[in-house]
């Protein structure tokens, strides 16, 4: 692509209607200093200095869509607590649509509390449920997706599963069902729980380690021929479209039909891997959904992946950087 092709698709971002199905939580960040021991016990005391919440799991995929232009709308489950009611604010904030973001006395909203010293995690602390969702709520979710795609119907619909409890096999089935009447593109981000339950999509974005668990695989050697052999047996198993699984350092991996690529990495230094999946999803989403070159997709989303291991914790993709990196390399 030539830089002015890239411009432009960075403008059409700007038109792209993208919704975000799955498990969102608050990401609650502690800084602090360490400089001794605890006489208690042989662990670090950390001198908090500093509060700072960010929005994490598929409000994450959600954020980091805003953050390219896409109008962006969040469909989830949280709780009726202050954490819910935090989390919504944040996403309201980056102007994301919140009105499918139901809230459940049955439920708390997930929240990751990470302490922080000299840039590294001492501690996480997780306060959540991660029983599925009760019939009821997620009846009441499918009749306002199905209201949201008859007034508004997106572009494409991103299934983001942390094993959390939204997505269950029933809630999958329909609305993959609900996207193919509606002609909506679908990509998934899978966990090991419903990981053979996403029938029938477009694209399927595992990373290496979740295909051999979901899969029970053993594999010698990350080569061509060997990733081939893996999208045939998700093939097998799911008959979607496109296989697209990152492969940590070198890279990531797609195919589509007949065409297969393994894209390596660019060189980093390496802050955070955290959430780094979260942008590779919605940038590859949002890409194929334009212009329904995988290979482009895939390019991009490897590029936004590796930009956002620079930072520290949860961070959404800078569009201005991923555009100027995308012309110095793709252009």
């Amino acid at each position: 692509m030539s830089h002015t092709d890239i411009k432009v698709l960075f403008e059409e971002f700007k038109n792209l209607k993208v919704a975000i199905i799955g498990d969102v939580m608050l990401d609650t960040y502690w800084w602090g200093s360490t400089d001794r021991i605890s006489p208690e016990a042989p662990v670090p005391i950390v001198a908090l200095q500093k509060l700072e919440y960010r929005v994490g799991g598929a409000a994450n995929v959600a954020l980091n869509a805003a953050s390219l232009g896409a109008n962006t709308s969040i469909i989830s489950v949280i709780g009726e607590d202050a954490d819910g009611r935090n989390l919504s604010a944040l996403l309201s904030d980056h102007g994301i649509n919140t009105s499918l973001l139901l809230t459940s006395t049955e439920r708390i909203t997930t929240n990751k509390t990470r302490v922080m010293s000299r840039n590294q995690q001492m501690m996480r602390l997780d306060a959540e449920i991660t029983s599925d969702i009760s019939k009821a709520t997620e009846s009441i979710l499918l009749h306002k997706i199905k209201e949201q795609f008859e007034s508004e119907k997106p572009d494409v619909l991103i299934f983001e599963d942390y094993n959390k409890g939204v997505l269950t096999a029933s809630c999958i089935k329909a609305v993959i069902a609900l996207c193919k009447e509606y002609a909506v593109v679908t990509t998934v981000d899978p966990k090991k729980k419903n990981f053979l339950a996403f029938q029938g999509v477009d694209i399927f974005k595992p990373n290496l380690k979740e295909v051999k668990e979901g899969l029970n695989l053993s594999l010698d050697q990350v080569d061509l021929a060997n990733m081939e052999l893996v999208h045939q047996t998700l093939q097998a198993h799911l008959q979607h479209r496109i296989s697209l699984i990152t492969l940590s350092e070198k890279g990531v991996f797609y195919q589509m039909d007949k065409e297969a690529c393994i894209i390596p990495t660019h060189v980093r230094n390496i802050a955070d891997v955290s959430g780094a999946g979260d942008t590779v999803i919605a940038v590859a989403s949002m890409v194929y959904a334009i212009t329904k070159d995988m290979h482009l997709a895939a390019e991009m989303a490897n590029l936004a992946g590796g930009l956002v291991c620079e930072e520290v914790g949860t961070a959404a993709i800078n569009a201005e950087l991923l555009l100027k990196e995308s012309q110095a390399i793709l252009g």
